[in-house]
């Protein structure tokens, strides 16, 4: 008896290596066709060392910067609205360090690195100030960072359902714990990212107003951007605490867009929040964005009550017209450059 049990458990065994060993293959297989199929879109620049995707289209001043949120997108989060806003002037999506297309750093993750890999960036590839910048999400406060080291830079901004340096502590307040439903998967889809079960994973996964080829696209890079976007999702406290040091932007114009489409009852069940804690969540985001929108002289903040946190995805219009409205702005004239970098009180 025990000799079968042995022979059993060698099977099994046997079994999950060769599963394991299989799963290794399919994932450099993939890898290797990804970039056969989904070339980088625009240019992979040499920044000293490493490469970095910019995929910079149309022409004139000032040049629109799309800033991407915390996923594995990076340049294609842009995808709905890059054309439009390069039709009427000169606009640019990238990719951060470790994301899609651009090379890893070697160095440990510091919040300003973002900022000055893309100033770096900007400067390699010849694109020129003034800059309008556009930050998604977490983009939000990495547009603010770039803002505080490059202030001469900036002209303008518009902040798509932008974190907030204070949202972790005011969610906080609201569900009783710090919410980092997230973090777990993310950390168990970076462990296994050479397994390739992720990747089988994001392809069984619809995002019904994502662009399709910008998922496909996306989903065939993800498992390679998974360990860079675990570093930007880890540093979050960070992150937030350095762009927390600028609250003053002057007479730039700003418009701040919030999603305000109610919470699906399954997002709720993830996070293991109520409804009622769902609503209070989204008063919260609200006030914070009212604060975003105190932050210049010149802003407009406007509520999109028919768009979850991609904005850019469910109401590229909005999006579009957002930018396309501070582009204007900076072209009458009328904009100083004036910043005042104020630490948080």
């Amino acid at each position: 008896m025990l000799r079968w049990v042995k022979r059993i458990a060698l099977i099994i065994g046997g079994l999950i290596v060769a599963a394991v060993l299989a799963g290794v293959g399919y994932e450099q297989v993939m890898r290797w066709r990804a970039a056969q199929e989904f070339p980088a879109q625009g240019r992979l620049i040499d920044i000293g060392g490493r490469h970095m995707q910019i995929d910079c289209r149309g022409n004139g001043a000032p040049t629109v910067i799309f800033e991407s949120g915390l996923d594995t997108m990076g340049s294609l989060s842009w995808s709905a609205v890059h054309d439009a806003v390069a039709a009427t002037t000169r606009a640019c999506a990238y990719s951060r360090a470790g994301i899609m297309w651009s090379e890893p750093r070697a160095d440990k993750f510091e919040p300003d690195s973002e900022a000055r890999d893309l100033h770096t960036l900007l400067l390699a590839a010849e694109e020129k100030p003034p800059f309008v910048m556009v930050g998604h999400s977490l983009g939000g406060p990495y547009i603010m960072n770039f803002t505080r080291l490059y202030p001469q830079e900036v002209a303008g901004l518009v902040f798509v359902d932008a974190s907030h340096p204070h949202q972790v502590e005011r969610m906080k307040q609201v569900v009783g714990k710090k919410m980092e439903a997230g973090k777990g998967l993310m950390q168990a889809a970076s462990a296994l990212s050479w397994t390739g079960i992720p990747r089988l994973v994001a392809a069984h996964t619809e995002n019904s107003t994502f662009p399709a080829r910008a998922k496909l696209t996306g989903d065939a890079y993800m498992s390679r951007s998974l360990g860079s976007a675990l570093q930007e999702m880890e540093s979050l406290d960070a992150t937030f605490s350095a762009a927390g040091q600028l609250r003053q932007l002057g007479s730039r114009p700003v418009v701040v867009l919030t999603a305000m489409k109610p919470f699906p009852a399954d997002m709720l069940k993830t996070v293991k929040m109520t409804p009622e804690q769902g609503r209070q969540v989204q008063a919260v985001w609200k006030e914070l964005h009212d604060d975003e929108a105190s932050w210049s002289h010149r802003t407009r903040h406007e509520l999109v009550p028919d768009a979850t946190h991609y904005i850019q995805f469910d109401r590229p219009d909005v999006v579009i017209t957002a930018v396309r409205e501070v582009v204007g702005d900076v072209r009458s004239g009328s904009v100083t450059s004036e910043a005042v970098v104020a630490k948080d009180p």
